[in-house]
C-alpha cells in the first residue's frame, strides 16, 4: 500500500467530524484499544481505592493520629485526587489521541496534572525526612518532627506545585520562543503541555530531580548509619550484649524494616518517574520528535508511582493490614472500632 493512499482524506478519522481544522484521531485495533482502556481503567481504579483505604484508615483510627500518619494521609489524598481528576481524562487523551473537553478544561487538567503528580514527589521527599530522623536520630526524633514541622512540609508541599503548574500553565512562559512551532501543530481537539528547553529543564529539576537527589541522598545516609549500628552491636562484649539483647534486637528490626521501606519507595520512585522527566528534558532539544505513544507510555509509568505507594504500605505496615482487614470486614462501623489498638504503644 502506498503512503499517498495511507494518508487519503478518506482514511483518516478526525476527533470532530463537522469542525474545521479538526486533529486527526489515533486509529487501533479493537485489541490494543480495549487492552489500553482495561490497563488504564484498572490503573485509576486500583489509585483511587488503595488511597481511599489509607486515607480512612488514618481518619478513623485515633491511634493512627501521628504527625508522619498525616503526612502520609496528605500523600494519599494527592494520589486519590490525581486518579479522581486526572486519570480519566488523560486515558482519553491518550488512548485516542483527542482532547474532547474545551480549551480551558485542557488548561486546567494539565496544572492539576503538573500540581498533583510533584505534590505527590515533594509528599515522598518529606517522608524520607520524617523516616532520617526516626532511624538516625531517635532520640530527638519527637522533639524534631511535630504537628508545626509537618504542617510546613504540608504547606510547602502544596503551594511550590500549585505556584508552578498554574504560574506556568496560564502565563504560557512554557511556549515563549516557540510560538510558531505550537501554532503549526495546534488544531481542535488538541490538548498537549509543550515546554521550551528552559522550561523542559527547570521543571523537571523542580519536579523530580531537586526532590529525587534529596531522597537518594537520605536514603544512602539512613542505609549507612544502619549498618554502623548493626557492626556496633556485633562488636559489644557478650555480656553487655546479652544485657542489652532485646533492645538492640528491636532496634535491629526497625532500622531494619525502616531502611527496607524506604529503599522499595525509592526504587519504585525512580523506575517511575526518572523516564518521564529525561524525556521532558531531552524533547525540546531533539525539536518535539517524541513519539506521541512514548510520551503517554512513560506518564503512565509516572502516575503508576501514585498506584504503587498503598501497595508498599500494605506489604510493610502492619497498621495498615490491620485496618484493611476491619474495613473489609465491616467491623469498622462498630461504635468502638476508632479506639482499638492497630499496633502495641511501644512500635
Amino acid at each position: 500500500m502506498n503512503s499517498s493512499m495511507l494518508w487519503s482524506p478518506q482514511n483518516v478519522q478526525y476527533c470532530f467530524d463537522f469542525v474545521n481544522n479538526s486533529c486527526p484521531r489515533k486509529v487501533r485495533s479493537t485489541i490494543s484499544l480495549w487492552a489500553m482502556y482495561i490497563f488504564m481503567a484498572g490503573v485509576t481504579a486500583v489509585t483511587m481505592g488503595g488511597n481511599m483505604l489509607v486515607i480512612i484508615s488514618i481518619a478513623h483510627f485515633k491511634q493512627l493520629h501521628s504527625p508522619t500518619n498525616f503526612l502520609i494521609c496528605s500523600l494519599a489524598t494527592t494520589d486519590f485526587l490525581l486518579s479522581l481528576t486526572v486519570m480519566p481524562y488523560s486515558m482519553i487523551r491518550s488512548v485516542d489521541s483527542c482532547w474532547y473537553f474545551g480549551d480551558l478544561f485542557c488548561k486546567l487538567h494539565t496544572s492539576f496534572d503538573i500540581m498533583l503528580c510533584t505534590t505527590s514527589i515533594f509528599h515522598l521527599c518529606f517522608i524520607s525526612v520524617d523516616r532520617y530522623y526516626a532511624v538516625c536520630d531517635p532520640l530527638h526524633y519527637v522533639t524534631k518532627i511535630t504537628v508545626p514541622v509537618i504542617l510546613i512540609f504540608l504547606i510547602i508541599s502544596w503551594a511550590v506545585p500549585f505556584l508552578l503548574a498554574f504560574g506556568l500553565v496560564f502565563s504560557e512562559l512554557n511556549i515563549d520562543g516557540i510560538e510558531e512551532y505550537v501554532a503549526s501543530i495546534a488544531c481542535n481537539g488538541f490538548c498537549a503541555f509543550i515546554l521550551n528547553k528552559l522550561w523542559g529543564v527547570m521543571a523537571s529539576l523542580i519536579a523530580f530531580f531537586f526532590p529525587g537527589t534529596v531522597m537518594v541522598g537520605i536514603y544512602v545516609h539512613i542505609f549507612t548509619v544502619a549498618r554502623k549500628h548493626a557492626r556496633q552491636i556485633a562488636n559489644i562484649p557478650s555480656a553487655i550484649k546479652c544485657v542489652s539483647a532485646m533492645k538492640d534486637t528491636i532496634s535491629a528490626r526497625k532500622e531494619s524494616k525502616a531502611t527496607k521501606t524506604l529503599s522499595l519507595v525509592m526504587g519504585v520512585f525512580v523506575f517511575c518517574w526518572l523516564p518521564f522527566f529525561s524525556l521532558t528534558i531531552a524533547d525540546p532539544f531533539i525539536n518535539f520528535s517524541t513519539p506521541e505513544d512514548l510520551y503517554n507510555a512513560f506518564l503512565w509509568l509516572g502516575y503508576l508511582n501514585s498506584t504503587c505507594n498503598p501497595v508498599i504500605y500494605g506489604l510493610f505496615y502492619s497498621w495498615f493490614r490491620k485496618a484493611f482487614k476491619m474495613l473489609v470486614t465491616g467491623r469498622i462501623f462498630r461504635p468502638d472500632s476508632s479506639t482499638l489498638t492497630l499496633f502495641p504503644a511501644n512500635n
